[in-house]
């Protein structure tokens, strides 16, 4: 399920718009590096979509069994990223996630794949 953007917030004077607008760019220019998984062709975000991801932009822990806004968020920049379809995110952090959030994990050493998201996976999640 993808959701609408929450309203646009301003933060230091500077327009939040701006920075996911650069931030989106980045990640639709960015080469593929080789640890990522294979490019799927199917692995396209929906008609009607946005491949940005604003749904929230903390590091509170996120685990298995959670629900809402941080899991979608987590979801959604590893479906950027193909580590999952776009059609596993849906706000609820069930098997698919966990295996994609594994496979992120083992691919961005020094991070343990333990399917944990806290503040050292939320980082590189970010910066990837």
């Amino acid at each position: 399920m993808i959701r609408t953007l929450p309203p646009v917030r301003r933060a230091a004077g500077a327009p939040v718009l701006a920075g996911l607008v650069l931030a989106a760019a980045a990640l639709l220019t960015a080469p593929a590096t080789a640890s990522a998984p294979a490019a799927d062709g199917t692995n396209v975000p929906p008609p009607g979509s946005s491949p940005v991801c604003a749904f929230y932009d903390g590091d509170a822990p996120t685990a298995f069994g959670d629900r809402g806004d941080r899991v979608s968020q987590v979801q959604c920049i590893l479906a950027n990223r193909r580590y999952l379809p776009w059609d596993a995110v849906d706000g609820d952090f069930g098997p698919r996630t966990l295996a994609a959030v594994q496979r992120f994990q083992a691919d961005h050493p020094p991070l343990l794949p333990d399917g944990l998201v806290g503040p050292r996976t939320w980082w590189a999640l970010w910066h990837a």
